[in-house]
């Protein structure tokens, strides 16, 4: 490990409310110092939707009685709800030396390389980032960046509701199909498992172990 970055803090807090969590990244960006170690939050929230600072409302076509957050993420609108892994990525990218660009590879190649373990092959795309299956998206990212650090991060779908998302244009296509683990694999492995794993790959490809 590099002498200069300290070993991230991880929590895995189980299912938390997504205003609560958006605001407690803010704050932690907000006060964090050039020694504050960075961190992982692997959870879940409770159904929502959430549009991207430039989202554009017109691709939630009916929410019904789901909440629609304005958030300040980039991309444009995604659906989180149970059995789907969050992943935020609070981290100091100047630290690092990671731009943007970098980060995002970094958490698309993570989610491939996991899928991978599992028999399931995957792609990103350079026009729309996230991770595709057969052009069915299965994890989505949204990142924001402020004083050279990142928070939000990644969602993964590995065994929940698909229907949500069919209310919406996912990440602002019309039409793009989502996919999940579970519907890929004969016998998909708990959630719990598949975070951890996932927390393993990412922290390895960010050279901190």
């Amino acid at each position: 490990m590099r002498a200069t970055v300290p070993p991230p803090d991880i929590y895995h807090p189980g299912e938390i409310d997504y205003q609560h969590s958006w605001q407690k990244m803010q704050d932690f960006t907000n006060t964090r110092r050039p020694e504050t170690a960075d961190e992982f939050w692997f959870l879940q929230h409770p159904a929502v939707y959430t549009l991207g600072k430039n989202g554009k409302p017109e691709h939630i076509l009916n929410a019904a009685d789901i909440p629609v957050i304005n958030s300040d993420r980039g991309g444009q609108v995604t659906y989180h709800g149970p059995g789907q892994i969050v992943v935020y990525t609070l981290l100091d990218l100047k630290r690092l030396n990671l731009g943007v660009r970098q980060l995002v590879t970094v958490l698309e190649q993570s989610v491939i390389e996991l899928l991978a373990g599992y028999g399931v092959v995957s792609n990103a795309r350079p026009d729309a980032p996230g991770v595709y299956v057969n052009n069915a998206k299965i994890a989505a990212l949204g990142l924001r960046v402020r004083r050279g650090c990142s928070f939000h991060g990644l969602s993964l779908n590995v065994d929940m509701d698909l229907e949500p998302f069919s209310r919406i244009n996912p990440c602002g296509y019309e039409g793009l199909e989502v996919t999940q683990l579970k519907d890929l694999v004969a016998d998909a492995p708990r959630i719990e498992y598949v975070a951890a794993e996932l927390q393993q790959i990412l922290l390895k490809k960010l050279n901190y172990e």
